[in-house]
Formats: structure tokens, sequence, C-alpha cells
């Protein structure tokens, strides 16, 4: 076992990584690792669709300084428990944690790898410690217990639903391509080709899929969903220690069967910038979006309440990737046809003081069970005001009438009303400013890490 202070190994898995994947759990695990690896190695287990590699191959690269291994998994499944404990990405990850041999590993999602992976290390003798990002566990269809069909937000988690809500998702028609791709005899050219039109034409490689989906995709019964919540609730048992960075989330859990005192409640760390302090006084209030455009983040609810605003009163910034979603964004497009509206598309991490420097207040619209959003802290640390739809963690974060201003999910009218709020009297801002709380730095936020790690080594 290594000695208190001493150089660990660290290996952090994770569903996907950057560059291709640039959500919030991707980037904070880019900057925890980062901040890690200046006492510790640090190695990034991610997952990568790709079909023109074949399934289950393992590449080795590095991003920022941290090398990672990334393992192809094309969602090449013979039955529905093979999209989270497929043999061959089962096997190819006892093998890479045979190769990295850490001391600790540290799970941010087991979507896109296996749920056989906490197991797979204890046998191995490493301790086991996991971050609570979303409930990619105890949520087939993509770990935000949102049923799209319905536009149903899944209070408990119902197998029925689920099984319907699965065969709806997005995984289903990739299931469907993927075990198209593997028929014996398609050649590498045809595959390659597969994998350059998912990545440039993603609508027409789902209307392929989609075809094809009745044919070559498995089949989900209630009895499916059944079985992989029982074996969610085995990996709760066999990962040591869970960190759920809000209590929403905690109790969630908790709720859903993870005992108590397998859970520690500590947020996340950030990397600190510089904000820039002047801002205009006048003119449109300047309203800003900032997250992945997918239906769950709420995008479409802010347009509709912006609708509602006069129109030379402000001005909405939206940034996000179109190309992530690009049905998504095309209707946020034409939603915000006749409005003042601009789609400002990616940016870089480093831009991110820049970004919240082009706007005056952010709006946080998700309809989702949301964790405790990175994006709220960014904006805290450059000053900007939040006005959140008072759901899952964001609550924790904003204060109603003290640092920003809370509404009730999904109501267009709410959001219509705290933005005038805004408007009418823009002094409000400056006072929310003023009473923003401090923000965790990735400093701190590694040392509590170092901790636990050290506390799971000590373990018997």
């Amino acid at each position: 076992m290594p000695e208190i202070g001493s150089r660990l190994r660290l290996l952090h898995a994770i569903h996907d990584f950057l560059p291709r994947h640039r959500a919030g759990s991707e980037l904070y695990a880019l900057d925890l690792s980062r901040e890690l690896t200046r006492s510790h190695h640090v190695t990034i287990l991610a997952a990568e669709y790709d079909p023109a590699r074949a399934h289950g191959q393992v590449a080795w690269r590095v991003q920022d300084g941290i090398p990672v291994a990334e393992l192809v998994n094309n969602w090449i499944a013979g039955s529905f428990a093979d999209t989270y404990g497929s043999p061959v990405i089962t096997e190819q990850l006892g093998r890479l944690l045979d190769v990295v041999q850490p001391d600790i590993l540290h799970v941010h999602s087991l979507l896109n790898l296996s749920f056989d992976l906490p197991t797979l290390a204890h046998a191995r003798g490493i301790p086991v410690v996991a971050t609570l990002h979303d409930y990619t566990l105890v949520c087939a269809s993509g770990g935000q217990r949102v049923h799209r069909a319905d536009d149903y937000l899944c209070a408990t988690i119902d197998p029925e639903r689920c099984a319907r809500c699965f065969r709806e998702s997005p995984f289903y028609p990739q299931i469907a391509a993927g075990n198209i791709s593997n028929v014996t005899g398609l050649g590498r050219t045809l595959k390659s080709a597969a994998g350059a039109l998912a990545r440039r034409a993603p609508r027409l490689t789902r209307s392929v899929a989609n075809a094809a989906a009745h044919s070559a995709a498995v089949q989900v019964t209630t009895s499916d969903i059944d079985t992989r919540l029982a074996r969610a609730r085995a990996v709760f048992e066999e990962i040591d220690l869970f960190v759920a960075p809000s209590r929403s989330i905690a109790d969630e859990f908790e709720r859903l069967g993870l005992r108590r005192s397998k859970i520690r409640v500590s947020d996340y760390g950030f990397l600190p910038f510089d904000p820039v302090n002047e801002r205009p006084v006048s003119g449109p209030l300047r309203i800003g979006f900032v997250g992945t455009l997918v239906s769950h983040k709420g995008a479409h609810i802010l347009i509709d309440a912006v609708r509602a605003l006069p129109s030379r009163a402000y001005e909405l910034k939206i940034f996000g990737d179109e190309r992530v979603f690009p049905d998504y964004s095309a209707q946020l497009r034409k939603d915000a046809t006749g409005l003042p509206v601009r789609f400002e598309g990616a940016f870089d991490h480093d831009r991110t003081a820049q970004v919240f420097a082009s706007i005056d207040v952010l709006v946080v619209p998700s309809i989702w069970l949301e964790n405790s959003p990175l994006v709220i802290h960014e904006a805290f640390m450059a000053g900007v005001p939040v006005v959140g739809a008072r759901i899952g963690g964001i609550a924790e974060l904003v204060t109603d009438g003290e640092n920003g201003l809370l509404y009730e999910p999904r109501s267009t009218s709410g959001l219509t009303e705290a933005l005038n709020t805004l408007i009418s009297d823009r002094s409000r801002l400056a006072t929310f400013a003023q009473r923003i709380p401090p923000v965790k730095s990735m400093e701190t936020h590694a040392c509590e890490w170092e901790a636990i790690y050290h506390d799971l080594l000590l373990q018997p």
C-alpha cells in the first residue's frame, strides 16, 4: 500500500472525453486530473463511439498532458444487458486495469463502459470511489430521468416507462447501427464511411439507423429494466464511497437505495479566472445561456420566455455547440426567428471569462434534476447573477432574491416575470452580484480528493 503523502497512480473512468466531448463532467474531470498531476500520476479511461474502428479497440493518446486510454464502444449488443455489461468491453477493462495498475479507481460514469468495472477493480485489490454527476446508473436513457416522448420528469424509476423511453432514445438506433456494422463481411472501407457519416451527417445517420432499428436493435422489456436496476444496486455496494456535489443528488440516490453512510456531500472545485467587473448599467439586458444544446437543459424554454419581453429591452446570447444535437439546435434557431437572439457557438475553456463578461445575467432553465451545475459556479466566479429553475441542486446555489432569482421549472411565464423584474430594475443585478458566495478552488478540491483517496487506502 502506498504511504501517506506518496505519489499515487490514479485512474479516472468516464463515459467520454475531450476533445470531441466538452460537457460539464468531462471538463471537470480534466481540470481535476490536471490539478492532481501536480502530486500524482493520473490516467483517464474514456469510451468513444467510432464505427471506423473495431469495437473494443483501445488507443492511447494525450489530452492536455494527461494520458488517455480510449476504448471504442460502438454499442454492438446481442442483448440489452450488453449495453451496460458487454463481455468485450469488460474484458478490455480488465486488461487496462492490469496495464495501468492504479492505486485508486475514480469513477465519473460507467455509461459506455461496464457496470462490472468496480468488480474488476476490487478483484485486483483496488479501492473504488465515484462522483455522482448524474443518474446514468439508474436511468438507461442518458441519466437525466426525463422521458423525452412524454416530456415527463421521472420522479420514480418506473421500469415500464423506462423500457419505452429507451426504445425512443438515441441509444436504440445506435445499437441497430452498431449491430449492422458488425455483420460479417462488412469491409473496413464501409465501416470507415459509416464512421465519417456518423460524425458529419448525424441526422442522416440517425435516419438510416431508425429504419434498421426494428430488425437489428435488441428487445427491451420491463423485466430487462428491472434486471438493470438490480445490477445498479449491486454497483452501489461494489463502490466504496460516493461523493455527491449536491445534497439534492445525495438525497435522490439514498431514495433509490444507496446507503447514506456511503455518500459524502462535497461540491465541485474550479480553476480561478480574472472576472471583468465593469458592466453596462443601461442598454438592453444581456441575457446568457451557456451549456450543451440539448432539450433537458431547457434553452427552448428560455426562447419562449423572452418572446414575451419587449424586443428592444434585451438581447439573448446562446453559447453552445449546435453540432452535438443538430435537430434540436435547428428548432431553437427556428423558434428564435425575429427575436434579438444570437447563437454564439461553442467556446474554448480559456475564453470562459470573456464569455461571462459579455452577459449581465445567466439563465439556467433546466428541466431535469440538475446536480450542481458547473455553469452557475463559473457565473459566480465572474460576478454574474443567475436566474434558474427551482429544481435539483440549482436551488442550493441560487438563493431567490439574494444572489439571483428562481422560478418554477418549465414555467415560461415565471421565467418571463423574473427577467422582466431585472429589466425594470437593473440595480438588482449589482445587489445580487455583491451577495454571490465564494466558489471552492480546484486546488482545495484536489486536496479534499487526496484525503479521500488515502482514507480509502487505509481501510481494511
